[in-house]
């Protein structure tokens, strides 16, 4: 089955800006929302296809990789396969439907917040993007206090029930086909109030650690790309959902060749007689060095190309090439031997000056 493009979905140009995005999500949100068409499966189907498209569309790392790739870049992200349910999009964008409906998710639903999502800045070497690399990482983040198990009571108590909400919440009061809800003002938000607080947390629920996460890059990651754990991010409160964790890849620049999409480049020196007479020569390849044939004449910016020799497609995983750059190298002192050759050289040339065409020049 082919997928919908998402800015087709969310009816928005591919040039459109965060702000447009998020407009036009909250709009689509609002006309297909569950609690608008009840037993609706056709209006919760294009709720969720929203949801799925504002989730990849609203992230820079993601939108770019689409944009470049399409679906199939996307395969195997979260978020990227859609909600499995309505719950999950409510778990994941409470904060959009707290300001478009005056609530933090559907009437009745539980409290557990979901946690903040984690970047993580990762430098790799220039060969490591190009061949992939596993890296064992410790990622600074909240997790769930093993003291009070999360709740933020000392052990032994309990969060007792806000009696002003009832432990919703939420305060409520019907209008039309919506209920509309504002925080509670007694426990703001959480639907209990702790009397006897941890030591060990001070009530928060969470505490600061360190979590081991191996990443695993694929061969061909290029500088700026990003990968996305669902789970690994910060633990949530009240048994609220993990955020993510987004590992954001920093490729180091390499001190021989340099990188454009899938092609790697290198600049050989050659001298005159070399460009002149042909020569073959050993260049750097990333799995070692190979000789290749400059033919006679070879010209200064002439290039070689080294098929399949370059950084494989993260996706097709087809190679591209290395070009090789020729730069003549003219040399600036000579020996008594060498400038008695270039004299004689000279004399054969004669002493006319061969006027290249005026097209060419300007072309090249």
């Amino acid at each position: 089955m082919v997928k919908q493009d998402y800015y087709e979905i969310l009816g928005i140009q591919r040039s459109a800006d965060e702000k447009t995005i998020k407009s036009a999500y909250r709009k689509l949100a609002f006309e297909h929302h569950p609690d608008r068409n009840p037993e609706n499966s056709e209006a919760e189907a294009k709720f969720k296809a929203c949801a799925e498209a504002y989730e990849i569309l609203s992230n820079s790392e993601t939108r770019a990789i689409y944009d470049r790739f399409g679906h199939e870049g996307l395969r195997g992200r979260s978020g990227a396969g859609g909600f499995g349910s309505v719950d999950d999009v409510f778990s994941s964008f409470g904060d959009i439907f707290g300001d478009l409906f005056g609530m933090n998710t559907r009437s009745g639903r539980g409290r557990g917040r979901r946690g903040s999502d984690l970047r993580y800045d990762l430098k790799i070497a220039f060969r490591e993007a190009a061949f992939g690399v596993k890296k064992e990482l410790e990622i600074p983040l909240e997790v769930a206090c093993e003291t009070c198990h999360g709740s933020g009571a000392a052990p032994g108590s309990q969060p007792e029930t806000c009696h002003t909400c009832g432990g919703h919440g939420q305060v409520s009061h019907g209008q039309g086909f919506f209920v509309i809800s504002s925080t509670c003002p007694s426990c703001h938000g959480e639907g209990t109030r702790i009397k006897d607080v941890c030591t060990k947390c001070r009530g928060h629920g969470r505490v600061r650690s360190q979590s081991k996460v191996t990443v695993d890059i694929p061969a061909g990651f290029a500088d700026g790309m990003s990968l996305r754990y669902s789970g690994k991010g910060e633990a949530g409160s009240h048994g609220g959902p993990h955020g993510d964790l987004y590992i954001v890849v920093q490729v180091q620049e390499d001190e021989v060749f340099e990188r454009e999409k899938d092609d790697i480049y290198i600049e050989v020196a050659i001298n005159v007689a070399q460009a002149a007479l042909g020569d073959r020569v050993t260049v750097p390849t990333l799995e070692g060095e190979q000789e290749i044939d400059i033919k006679p004449g070879a010209q200064h910016g002439d290039r070689l190309v080294l098929k399949r020799q370059g950084i494989a497609n993260v996706q097709s995983g087809r190679r591209g090439d290395e070009i090789v750059v020729l730069r003549v190298e003219i040399p600036t002192e000579l020996s008594a031997e060498q400038s008695a050759l270039f004299t004689q050289l000279a004399e054969t040339f004669g002493k006319t000056l061969h006027k290249s065409k005026k097209k060419r020049f300007f072309k090249r």
